[in-house]
């Protein structure tokens, strides 16, 4: 009986601490572990398009931060969590938004980067409702992208993960309030 109790009263604290920020349904850990590094949830935020919901992205860094300068120059692990919202959306689409938001927030990279662009574009696939991509950067490593619980490789550079970051946290993001939510405002 003691035993049962104590199980049941470990799974109800592990159930209240695990989770920090919750949106549309979404839980999001409080903090992530990636390699040797404890991340943090810096925020939250929700792209849309019109008025559709497209995914809720949350942004994990090793300590909290609201400048956006700071966290694309800083060389330290960071990862971005992206859980679809919306019923479909298409490889052509992602791809499209991809290279839109390359172009709108570091287009004098956009040139030098092409392979690691088009290596990233290569391995999204349509993406539907609960389906989640993962973006983890890892200093002296590259960005490591995951897909629906499938490593699809890596990309080698900083400069590729700070071209890729500022997608979201440069001054040209898909929306404005994508942005504050990942920077935690």
């Amino acid at each position: 009986m003691r035993r049962i109790a104590a199980l049941a009263l470990v799974g109800l604290l592990v159930g209240l601490v695990a989770y920090a920020g919750e949106m549309e349904g979404v839980k999001f850990p409080d903090q992530v572990t990636v390699g040797s590094a404890n991340l943090v949830l810096n925020g939250m935020g929700i792209r849309t398009k019109m008025f559709f919901k497209i995914y809720i992205g949350a942004l994990y860094l090793p300590a909290k931060q609201s400048d956006p300068a700071k966290i694309l120059g800083a060389d330290e692990p960071k990862q971005l969590v992206m859980h679809f919202l919306y019923k479909n959306v298409e490889k052509a689409k992602l791809v499209e938004g991809w290279e839109e938001g390359f172009k709108n927030n570091s287009p004098d990279k956009v040139a030098a980067l092409k392979d690691q662009i088009d290596k990233f574009n290569g391995f999204w696939s349509d993406m539907a409702k609960d389906d989640v991509a993962v973006l983890t950067y890892i200093p002296g490593t590259g960005t490591k992208v995951e897909i629906k619980g499938k490593e699809m490789g890596v990309i080698e550079g900083k400069d590729f993960a700070a071209a890729l970051f500022a997608i979201w946290l440069g001054p040209k993001p898909p929306t404005g309030d994508l942005k504050k939510g990942l920077l935690g405002q």
